[in-house]
């Protein structure tokens, strides 16, 4: 009977031409797994997706509501929104109503303004954009592990890499986190999804 919420794990890093995210797939009633393969990996633009973290039922109907406002404004205006626009309405929502809801968003997303952008709204509607962004309960055990192992300047390769191994770290200590990794990749031709099944996730001295 507790709320549906999605205990997570959720990532997102910049590179050169664009930005990659990465999230686990376990959604959580109390301590029941009622989803092992939810897609915690929104589109709110064709350019822009959102990482959730928090409750479902809240995240999902901000990410609809952005959608709503992205399409608006791509209709009036005949331009594809930026990712800074489109992470500013998502404070809108998350700032606005802070009290009432458990949402803990990462928007990013690539525009021909300024490339590649990663932008992290913690809980309680804060924006503010980094090189790299990691979010939800499984984010408390890998902050060292990403802080000694980012750096400036990686390959779309080496974003992979980074981002399948922190989820996959913190999915081995958070038991929140599990399932499966769903990767993505959005560039300028467009985003490409990568999903790594439980049985090929990334091992480390544990296996």
């Amino acid at each position: 009977t507790g709320e549906h919420l999605t205990g997570t794990t959720i990532m997102a890093v910049e590179f050169a031409d664009g930005v990659v995210f990465g999230a686990d797939t376990r959604s959580s009633t109390g301590s029941y797994v009622s989803n092992r393969v939810s897609d915690k990996l929104t589109k709110v633009s064709e350019n822009i997706y959102c990482c959730r973290s928090g409750s479902v039922a809240d995240t999902q109907a901000i990410a609809d509501y952005v959608r709503f406002y992205l399409d608006l404004q791509e209709n009036e205006t005949d331009e594809e929104p930026t990712v800074e626009v489109a992470s500013r309405i998502f404070q809108l929502f998350c700032y606005n109503n802070r009290d009432m809801l458990s949402a803990s968003i990462i928007c990013a997303g690539w525009d021909k303004a300024k490339g590649g952008q990663v932008f992290c709204l913690p809980l309680g509607g804060m924006c503010v954009r980094m090189p790299f962004a990691i979010g939800g309960s499984g984010s408390t055990y890998i902050y060292g592990h990403c802080d000694n192992t980012y750096k400036e300047g990686m390959t779309e390769q080496e974003c992979l890499k980074f981002v399948s191994d922190a989820v996959a770290l913190a999915m081995g200590r958070d038991g929140s986190s599990g399932g499966m990794i769903r990767l993505a990749v959005l560039t300028k031709a467009g985003c490409r999804r990568i999903d790594i099944p439980g049985n090929e996730l990334p091992t480390f001295w544990s296996k």
